[in-house]
């Protein structure tokens, strides 16, 4: 296997509907497990909530995510941000409209003064995204 670079998210207990929600945006195979299916105890409260989460897609996308482990503090949303770029305009501007429907828009998908186009928004899981559509080379 290649090395990769993703994002790893921590969620406050909903790690399961962040990760199906990311699911829904970007299609793919999204394997999580939780805590109990690791054939120890878990912690009180925890046998349902996700240790480990992935989803991979077929644009080559892959996106790790899980609930906080017991007794460790939730910072959400301002200690990460997920890039997404590329030229394929109508296929940015589409994971943008999903990840800024129900979210809060920092900045709006428009043309920069560096030439692309760029957004920046917070999905309503508290994660910040930004969409870059790079002007195509002619």
């Amino acid at each position: 296997m290649a090395s990769r670079l993703n994002p790893y998210i921590s969620f406050a207990g909903d790690a399961k509907q962040a990760m199906e929600f990311y699911k829904e945006v970007f299609g793919g195979d999204l394997a999580v497990h939780t805590y109990g299916d690791f054939g120890s105890e878990a912690p009180p409260g925890y046998a349902d909530k996700i240790m480990h989460g992935m989803l991979e897609t077929t644009r080559g996308f892959t996106l790790m995510g899980a609930d906080n482990p017991p007794g460790t503090e939730h910072k959400p949303g301002n200690n990460i941000a997920v890039s997404l770029s590329g030229d394929d305009a109508d296929e940015l501007r589409g994971y943008w409209d999903k990840l800024s429907g129900g979210g809060t828009v920092s900045v709006p998908l428009e043309k920069q003064m560096w030439g692309d186009v760029f957004g920046m928004c917070t999905d309503k899981f508290g994660i910040t995204w930004m969409v870059n559509v790079s002007e195509q080379q002619s």
